[in-house]
């Protein structure tokens, strides 16, 4: 029986899958769909966490807009997104960053890799 989700499981991964880390500023592009329409729209933030493994990876990326923090948490496997584009490298020392949700203007910027 496990033989067998493994092996579904492998059929549902992308063959390629952009590298990114915890703290990086990263670009999700990803599908929408609009009745019989389909578009492709740019989520930019920064990366709180990555959890799970194999194709029940997600990660969530946390961006300000009009003063309010958003979160938005994709499957790193899905079809629905498209690229995940690395704009900026980030220091961090955690695996999540819970704490960026209580801090607002630059306090809630993470430090830039060199």
């Amino acid at each position: 029986m496990n033989d067998i989700i493994k092996e579904i499981e492998q059929e549902q991964l992308k063959e390629t899958v952009d590298t990114f880390h915890v703290g990086d500023t990263v670009r999700v592009h990803g599908k929408i769909k609009e009745g019989n329409r389909e578009r492709i729209q740019i989520f930019e933030g920064t990366v709180v966490k990555r959890q799970g493994g194999s194709n029940r990876e997600t990660f969530t990326v946390r961006k300000t807009s009009g003063g309010i923090g958003v979160e938005k948490t994709w499957p790193l496997h899905s079809p629905n997104v498209e690229k995940i584009e690395v704009v900026r490298r980030g220091k961090v020392r955690r695996a999540k960053l819970n704490y960026l949700k209580g801090r607002v203007g630059k306090r809630a910027k993470v430090k830039e890799l060199r």
